[in-house]
């Protein structure tokens, strides 16, 4: 009977603290649609789900989902910085939502646990990217544990639970206008392409299902299917990489392959994506 109560107690402190995080998350939403009404580009949610319940559950359920995960989290800490001998998370700049006002892609931090070593050849540069995913990073990725970094970014706000998954910025710098605009709402941890084919899709596939994702409406009950179904792919290790590559190609290198942009253009875009960064 004692462990008992002591579970319920502590399930009761894990609602209560997720339950907190999503009435700050619910207060954040309502002060950004009166610091940004009229802004040119803001979006308007498509509904009630969008509006007022998506970010607060969000936040709800990656506050809980990061208590109870916490010994797995603390042992991916343990055993990252044991395998990758130093760091064992990986930050990376993304391009998050369009900026309300500017119409620009507001860069965040991407939070993921580390699956490539540093390993570096005799002149100093890193190995190819084959060479530095040894079997603890396979073992990340076929479970795609290496995510649950991103657990930190749903909550900060960087992301959701669903929606477009957050592409490199030398990606974002090819798509055209119109593939842009997934940028209008928060990336996500998984998304319509994740549950349709992840990496194994092309990236023209790739990018019309997050378009889609936005333009066919956001619900709750399209976002339930959304995850069911990438939980099915996971433990099914479907679509984890492309054509057996360690990583999927980039944007830029896939349209350079297939003759859709010259050499030039394809350095004019890889200059661009640095300057985006450096702001």
């Amino acid at each position: 009977m004692k462990v008992i109560k002591v579970l319920l107690k502590i399930i009761e402190v894990i609602i209560a603290l997720a339950t907190l995080a999503s009435v700050f998350a619910f207060i954040g939403e309502r002060i950004d649609e009166i610091k940004y009404k009229g802004a040119e580009f803001f979006r308007k949610p498509t509904g009630i789900y969008e509006r007022f319940i998506k970010r607060p559950l969000d936040c709800f359920l990656s506050c809980g989902a990061a208590i109870v995960l916490s010994p797995i989290l603390l042992y991916l800490i343990i055993a990252g910085a044991i395998n990758m001998k130093g760091n064992p998370f990986f930050t990376q700049d993304r391009p998050g939502r369009i900026d309300p006002r500017t119409g620009k892609e507001q860069v965040f931090k991407l939070i993921k646990f580390r699956s490539m070593t540093n390993e570096k050849d005799d002149d100093g540069n890193l190995l190819p990217d084959e060479q530095r995913l040894h079997k603890y990073g396979k073992a990340l990725r076929s479970s795609s544990a290496d995510e649950l970094g991103e657990l930190l970014n749903i909550i900060k706000g960087d992301m959701a639970v669903v929606g477009p998954r957050p592409q490199l910025i030398r990606d974002m710098v090819f798509m055209s206008h119109e593939q842009r605009q997934r940028h209008q709402v928060r990336q996500g941890l998984t998304g319509l392409a994740q549950c349709n084919g992840r990496n194994g899709l092309s990236w023209e596939n790739k990018l019309q299902y997050d378009i889609d994702y936005i333009e066919n409406g956001i619900t709750f009950i399209g976002d339930v299917k959304i995850i069911l179904k990438t939980v099915e792919k996971v433990f099914k290790k479907e679509g984890i990489t492309q054509d057996n590559m360690a990583t999927a190609a980039d944007y830029g290198d896939y349209l350079l392959s297939e003759g859709r942009v010259d050499k030039v253009k394809y350095e004019q875009k890889q200059r661009e994506a640095k300057e985006y960064v450096m702001g």
